[in-house]
């Protein structure tokens, strides 16, 4: 099975040309031409590598780096027209893999490429988060309680799957927003309230359990029953 690579590039003319190349060299590519889009993207999980302009509309480079890493080790090269020291090594600080500068030559892109693929960690069997009868698997996007399936909204299963990754812990309100909304968010808190009730709907009083509890002027956690 081929490769499949996230190319997040805005100058469409410069994507299609890269995108040309690496599918004649066997790649499957995609292509994201704003930050945030790029973002979701690569968050999906469907992806073995992505190269990343720095210069983009929505979320910078360097942010959608910043936020991916938080979640996922997915090999970056950062793309950029900025060639300083600085900026160098402030992309390779930030998480990126490598970094190629501008105009490139096709020929060094795909030699970073499969030098960074052949560098990548090996994919986990399956993420797969659990609290009482309560199961996540996180590659799949599947939740199930007592073996029957739960269908959840993206925002939803982003709000589970962070409250199962810190079970036991007490989250704020404020956390969630950063790392589940993002810290650019404009809303209230009250955004994870709404959205805690749309998950004990579907959860807790769907199957008469007690996951989700609420520490009052604190946040929220999930414990086991």
């Amino acid at each position: 099975m081929s490769e499949k690579i996230l190319l997040v590039e805005d100058e469409e003319k410069l994507a299609r040309v890269v995108e040309l190349e690496l599918r004649y060299e066997g790649y499957e590519v995609e292509k994201a031409f704003d930050g945030r889009a790029g973002l979701d993207k690569a968050l999906s999980g469907e992806f073995d590598l992505v190269l990343l302009d720095i210069m983009l509309p929505a979320l910078s480079g360097m942010e959608v780096l910043r936020r991916l890493r938080k979640e996922s080790q997915l090999p970056v090269i950062m793309l950029t027209a900025r060639d300083t020291v600085v900026d160098k090594v402030a992309g390779l600080d930030s998480g990126a893999d490598d970094y190629i500068t501008k105009p490139f030559e096709i020929e060094e892109l795909l030699a970073r490429i499969r030098a960074a693929l052949r560098k990548r960690p090996a994919r986990p069997e399956g993420e797969t988060l659990t609290a009482g009868p309560l199961v996540m698997d996180a590659d799949r996007h599947e939740v199930t309680v007592n073996g029957t399936a739960v269908e959840l909204t993206r925002r939803e299963f982003d709000l589970l799957k962070y409250l199962l990754e810190n079970k036991e812990r007490v989250i704020s309100r404020e956390s969630l927003l950063d790392n589940v909304w993002g810290f650019d968010f404009v809303g209230e808190t009250n955004a994870v309230d709404v959205y805690i009730r749309f998950l004990r709907s579907k959860i807790d009083e769907a199957f008469d359990i007690k996951l989700i509890h609420t520490v009052r002027g604190v946040g929220y956690v999930i414990r086991e029953e």
